[in-house]
């Protein structure tokens, strides 16, 4: 089993991942280092990585309370689908940013996605040119001494027709057409023209007419922007890569929806892209939504108050809590264990030392202590969050570390109350061999 802790961080990557969690929010690097538990649903993502690298579509819907480590679960799963070559896009959704909208809403997201367009040599976003230039490397690699002008073009089309007979396929395959002959007469400008018209970024077909010095047919607007997503789904697997993963953050903001009718349509699009992908008409696109709790089950407001999702998603009255069940479109995040929280403050403890060059003054005892002090308030046995936990412990390790003269007994001390002692049976091992127990990598699923 791969142990993270013994791999050498870089500083970036270390200064990232440290400061987001002093602040609560989730890294968009360095998540590997801190994967703890999570194990059962690591595997059921990465089963549907392997679907889609098959040709198949998925949708999932992630849910959990805030903090409960969603939106790190996400950024855990992207890393892993760009190792293994997939695309990869991912937005939050916001009152800007929605599924389906009047007045730019829905196109906002589409534009949000392609900003954050990553492969495995563009991690961090703005792969489109990337993309579409290994394509055209490809194509005069496998053509070799015959790459001639009229050669490439007819190896382009040839491509290209797995999409023209698609939703909004032919001025897709026209304006990529445009981008691979302005790429080989060297004419930026339209190069240029093109990839705005790929992020949406044209408010009318005048507007793209103009720029591009052909008519168009559509452009890319707030009614079929997902259109276009599994038009880039198809030409991903086409070009190379194994597929298009899309995630979606914070659904949460749909639920926040005052107008009925709005949230409705909303919900509507979500029921057409979970149609697409579970009956096939989505070829290598894998889906992820995540939201709370109550944007799932909300009977007047949430996915379960329009009928046509409840009776898809809603749990069968066979399924229970104490029964694990991640076959279904919906994966409840579990709260983490005690086991698991005291591997991630030791794991965490070891992050910290790395960092400023030094070992933290706490001890084993000490960090057992802290995980009782956390668990000790009323309701937190249960509702205790990674987010939660990180932030008070990193705020502990951050005095100890700038008040020399204060000790982590001094600190408790001024929190009080009756801490739940955690039955000792739970920690026979140390807090290393707990972490190293814990911590696991994608080579260890088993399809």
């Amino acid at each position: 089993m791969e142990n993270t802790e013994n791999r050498a961080i870089p500083r970036r990557i270390l200064t990232s991942l440290l400061s987001s969690l002093t602040a609560g929010v989730v890294p968009r690097s360095g998540a590997p280092y801190i994967a703890i538990g999570r194990r059962e649903e690591i595997g059921a993502l990465l089963s549907d990585l392997e679907n889609i690298a098959e040709g198949g579509s998925s949708m999932r819907f992630l849910i959990g309370r805030y903090g409960s480590g969603k939106s790190f679960l996400i950024q855990l799963l992207r890393g892993y689908a760009l190792e293994r070559n997939f695309l990869t896009a991912d937005a939050d959704l916001t009152p800007e940013r929605r599924l389906y909208g009047t007045s730019g809403s829905g196109v906002a997201t589409y534009r949000e996605l392609m900003k954050n367009l990553a492969s495995k040599s563009a991690p961090d976003g703005g792969a489109l040119p990337r993309v579409i230039a290994r394509w055209i490397g490809e194509i005069r690699e496998r053509l070799g001494g015959e790459a001639t002008g009229e050669v490439l073009r007819r190896a382009v089309a040839e491509d290209l027709k797995c999409v023209e007979f698609l939703v909004g396929g032919f001025d897709f395959s026209r304006v990529v057409t445009a981008y691979y002959e302005a790429y080989l007469s060297d004419d930026d400008a339209l190069m240029s023209s093109c990839l705005c018209y790929l992020r949406g970024e044209f408010s009318s077909k005048s507007e793209a007419r103009r720029a591009l010095g052909f008519s168009v047919s559509e452009i890319i607007d707030d009614g079929n922007w997902y259109d276009f997503i599994k038009l880039f789904a198809v030409l991903a697997r086409k070009i190379g890569y194994r597929g298009f993963v899309v995630f979606l953050d914070e659904c949460v903001n749909l639920y926040k929806i005052v107008n009925r009718v709005s949230r409705e349509n909303n919900y509507e699009k979500i029921l057409s892209m979970f149609n697409d992908a579970l009956e096939g008409k989505a070829e290598g696109l894998m889906l992820l939504l995540a939201g709370t709790p109550q944007f799932l089950e909300d009977p007047r407001r949430g996915l379960f108050g329009y009928e046509a999702l409840r009776s898809r998603l809603a749990d069968s009255r066979f399924a229970s809590e104490e029964f694990c069940n991640l076959i279904g479109p919906v994966i409840r995040l579990r709260r983490l264990s005690e086991d698991e929280m005291l591997a991630l403050v030791v794991r965490v403890t070891a992050l910290f030392g790395e960092y400023y060059h030094t070992t933290p003054r706490i001890t084993k005892e000490e960090q057992v202590r802290f995980l009782e002090l956390s668990l000790s308030r009323a309701g937190s046995a249960e509702m205790m969050t990674p987010r939660e936990l990180l932030r008070d412990y990193l705020t502990v390790l951050g005095i100890l570390l700038q008040n020399p003269e204060a000790s982590f007994a001094d600190i408790a001390a001024r929190v009080g109350g009756e801490s739940r002692a955690i039955p000792s049976a739970e920690y026979e091992e140390t807090p290393e061999t707990v972490a190293k127990k814990q911590s696991f990598s994608p080579e260890d699923i088993v399809f």
